[in-house]
């Protein structure tokens, strides 16, 4: 749980920043994969990332307007890119204008149940994290290079000076 605005500022600035590597990489032919025909596409997983940021944090009573939770997926990978760049930037401003660190322990009910703020925020990264996981494998079906983020992804080694990892 986040118990700081800075500590929180931190993590999400990394983090979206990882999640807008791998929007970046998408292409519209990439969009429709999926791993079979009752499992989300590539796009439906990406707009749900940005989506959420809404979605969330209306139950904490910050106001996320850049992105209507309920906007159709888009189309175009470069309409998910843009979104989600303009939505995680507004995210953290209406935390950091809104919100101080005392404001972390304050309980809103998500979903039937309490969650600290401070909580919530670290869900919501989870979250981002976990789908970002999800994606990478789609990617790599639809033909998209993966995006290394912890360190570099198969396609990145050579980049390095190092060979390929053996599969």
């Amino acid at each position: 749980m986040f118990t700081s605005i800075a500590e929180f500022e931190k993590d999400w600035t990394r983090e979206s920043g990882n999640t807008q590597k791998y929007l970046d990489a998408l292409t519209d032919s990439s969009l429709s994969q999926a791993v079979n025909n009752d499992h989300r596409t590539l796009a439906r997983m990406a707009w749900h990332i940005a989506v959420t940021l809404p979605e969330m944090m209306k139950h904490t009573g910050l106001t996320v307007t850049s992105l209507d939770e309920k906007a159709p997926v888009p189309k175009k990978a470069a309409e998910i890119q843009k979104a989600y760049k303009t939505v995680a930037k507004e995210l953290l401003d209406q935390v950091k204008e809104n919100w101080k660190d005392e404001d972390l322990a304050i309980e809103d009910n998500l979903y039937g149940e309490q969650w600290k703020r401070g909580a919530t925020l670290e869900v919501l990264l989870r979250h981002e994290i976990h789908h970002r996981g999800q994606m990478s494998v789609l990617m790599r079906q639809a033909g998209v290079a993966v995006p290394g983020v912890y360190g570099p992804s198969k396609e990145e080694w050579t980049g390095y000076g190092a060979p390929v990892p053996e599969v």
